[in-house]
C-alpha cells in the first residue's frame, strides 16, 4: 500500500478547514440576502397595486374650514379592476407546438375581450335612473359604465358592441336611452337600456360635441363646435327642429347668443339651456325656445375668469358648474355670473386637483363628477345643498352659543364674591 505523506495530509486538513469557515461565514449573508429578496419582492408588489394616497382625500372639503363646506371629495375611477395578484410560481403548461415555435402560451396570448381597459381621454359624463356612470372615452373609443359602489366596471367598445370613430358628448333620457355623439362619423348614435344600438341621427351634423337632454321638453341639445351651433332635435322622433346661434362664419362671431367653437351645453330644470362659449370664454344661456337671456364670463387666468371653458352642468339649487381646461378648474357661479367656489389650485393628480379638465356632470343625487384627460381618470364630489349648508350653519351657530354660555357661567362661578360667615360658624379658606 502507497503510504500518503504528511504534507498531504496537512493540506487536506487545512482544506476541510477553510471550508468550515467559507460556509460559517456565507451562512448568514445568504439568509440575510433572502430577507433582503423578500423584502424586496413585497416592496415591488405593493408598487404595482392600487395607488394610495399618503393621506385620506375623504377628508377634501371646498371650502376650507372654518367655512361650511358645500363640495366634498368622494371617490376616483380610472377603468376596470386589474388584478395585482403576483403570478404563481410555476410557469403555465404549453403545448408541443409553442414549445417547438418559441411562441407564447394560451394563458400568454393577449385577449382583447378580456384584457382590463383603462381610461386615457375621458370626455363626456351621464348617470342613468341605476346611478350608474357612462364615460366616454375618445383614445380608448369605448364607453366607461361604472357602478361606484362596487367600482364593477362594463364598457361598450369599438369593434365590438359598437362602431365609433371620435367619441365626445353623452346623455341619457329618462327612459335611460344613451346618446352618444361622434365627431368623426358626424352623427349621435342612441342605444336601448340594454346597451343595444338603436337608432342614430345625422341631420344637419358635421362635429357633434356636447349633448343635453330636457326630459320635460323632450328635447335633445346638441352642440357642434365646427358650425358654432346649438342644433335642438325631438328626443323622440329624432328630427331637426331648429338651431340656436349663427353658423358658417368660422369661429369669429362674439355678438350675444352666438358662439365661437362651443364645446358643452346642460339644462336646468326650468328648460333654461346653458353653453359653453369656448373660444369667446363666456357662458350664454338661452330659454327653452332658444331666445337669448344673457351670458357671463371673460378672459383671464384667475377664479372667476375663464380660459378654454368646456364642461358645463346645473345643480339642484340652479348654480352653473363650469369646467375650464386650460385653467384646470372647477368653477361654481349663480344665475348672475358670480363666483361661488371653486376647486382646483394649479395643475396636478392628486385629489381635488385635475390635468386637462374637460367634463363635469351632476346626479338627481348630488353626486358631482368630473372627467380630465391626462391622468385619464373620473372624480366624484358631493354638492352639499343650499337647505343642507344652511341646516349646518344653523347647528354650528347653535354650538358657538352653547360653547358661550357654558364659558360665562363658568366665569361667573369664578368671580362670584365670598358671603360672609354667620355667627357661631368657622369661616373656610377658599381653596385653589
Amino acid at each position: 500500500m502507497r503510504r500518503i505523506p504528511n504534507h498531504s495530509m496537512y493540506q487536506r486538513r487545512m482544506l476541510v478547514a477553510l471550508l468550515l469557515l467559507a460556509i460559517g461565514v456565507t451562512l448568514p449573508f445568504s439568509a440575510q440576502g433572502d430577507r433582503k429578496k423578500k423584502k424586496t419582492d413585497s416592496t415591488a408588489a405593493a408598487a404595482a397595486g392600487p395607488h394610495k394616497f399618503a393621506f385620506d382625500p375623504t377628508k377634501l372639503v371646498w371650502p376650507s374650514p372654518p367655512n361650511i363646506a358645500r363640495v366634498r371629495w368622494t371617490d376616483y375611477f380610472a377603468g376596470e379592476k386589474i388584478d395585482y395578484t403576483p403570478a404563481a410560481n410555476a410557469k403555465p403548461k404549453a403545448t408541443w407546438m409553442d414549445r417547438l415555435a418559441g411562441g407564447q402560451t394560451d394563458q400568454e396570448k393577449f385577449n382583447p375581450k378580456t384584457f382590463p381597459f383603462q381610461m386615457i381621454g375621458p370626455y363626456g359624463i351621464a348617470v342613468d335612473s341605476k346611478g350608474l356612470v357612462y364615460v366616454a372615452d375618445q383614445r380608448v373609443g369605448a364607453v366607461f359604465i361604472f357602478n361606484t359602489q362596487t367600482h364593477d366596471t362594463q364598457l361598450i367598445r369599438n369593434g365590438f358592441e359598437a362602431h365609433f370613430g371620435w367619441i365626445n358628448g353623452l346623455a341619457i333620457d329618462d327612459d335611460d336611452r344613451l346618446f352618444v355623439s361622434d365627431a368623426k362619423m358626424h352623427r349621435v348614435l342612441v342605444f336601448s337600456p340594454k346597451h343595444e344600438l338603436q337608432d342614430q341621427i345625422a341631420e344637419g351634423l358635421q362635429d357633434p360635441v356636447g349633448l343635453a337632454i330636457d326630459a320635460n321638453n323632450r328635447f335633445l341639445y346638441v352642440v357642434d363646435t365646427q358650425q358654432d351651433q346649438v342644433l335642438v332635435y325631438d328626443a323622440d322622433s329624432l328630427k331637426l327642429l331648429r338651431r340656436i346661434g349663427t353658423g358658417g362664419k368660422n369661429h369669429y362671431l362674439t355678438s350675444p347668443g352666438d358662439f365661437a367653437a362651443p364645446q358643452g351645453v346642460a339644462v336646468d330644470k326650468d328648460g333654461n339651456v346653458y353653453v359653453t362659449d369656448t373660444l369667446n370664454d363666456r357662458v350664454e344661456i338661452f330659454d327653452a325656445d332658444g331666445n337669448f337671456i344673457s351670458t357671463f364670463g371673460k378672459p383671464g387666468d384667475g377664479p372667476g375668469y375663464f380660459a378654454r371653458p368646456k364642461g358645463i352642468a346645473v345643480d339642484s339649487d340652479g348654480h352653473i358648474w363650469v369646467a375650464d381646461e386650460m385653467q384646470d378648474r372647477l368653477q361654481v357661479f349663480n344665475q348672475q355670473g358670480q363666483l361661488l367656489t371653486y376647486i382646483g389650485m394649479g395643475h396636478g393628480e392628486l385629489p381635488g386637483q385635475f390635468k386637462a379638465l374637460v367634463g363635469v356632470a351632476i346626479d338627481k343625487q348630488n353626486r358631482v363628477f368630473t372627467t380630465e384627460q391626462y391622468p385619464g381618470r373620473l372624480q366624484e364630489f358631493r354638492y352639499v345643498t343650499d337647505a343642507e349648508a344652511a341646516a349646518e350653519k344653523t347647528k354650528h351657530e347653535q354650538e358657538l352659543q352653547r360653547a358661550a354660555a357654558q364659558r360665562e357661567k363658568a366665569a361667573d362661578k369664578t368671580t362670584a364674591p365670598l358671603q360672609a360667615p354667620t355667627a357661631g360658624s368657622t369661616p373656610k379658606t377658599p381653596q385653589s
